[in-house]
């Protein structure tokens, strides 16, 4: 229990903090994970070895934040039931495309946003 509720809280403290608590997230940045989110379908031989890193990544990112947020779409977000590692994946992807001046921020950062452009709730 005591794990979860730390997990939990270091989760919100990083979603809910906004630009302040920016500075404490690691330092891998959008483009760090925009590398291997890419090479998923462009490199026949090293693609399933990237997919999996770039995928792994953001199942860890999205199980922490329904951990934390949880999954009724309180906050406006919706994840998809089916297939939501590529979803995310490809939302991540179009998202960096179109604010591509921000890929030197955390990785979290971009994908919260992809997140709550994305996968509006209905």
């Amino acid at each position: 229990m005591g794990k979860r509720y730390l997990l939990s809280a270091g989760l919100a403290a990083v979603l809910f903090a906004g630009p302040a608590g920016a500075s404490e997230l690691s330092r891998y940045s959008i483009e760090d994970l925009l590398s291997p989110c890419q090479e998923a379908d462009s490199d026949a031989r090293w693609g399933a070895a990237a997919e999996a890193e770039c995928e792994q990544y953001l199942r860890g990112f999205t199980d922490a934040y329904l951990l934390t947020v949880g999954a009724g779409g309180e906050d406006g977000v919706c994840l998809p039931d089916l297939n939501r590692d590529d979803e995310v994946r490809w939302a991540f992807m179009k998202w960096t495309a179109q604010h591509y001046d921000q890929r030197a921020n955390p990785a979290a950062e971009g994908l919260m946003a992809t997140l709550k452009e994305a996968f509006k709730c209905p």
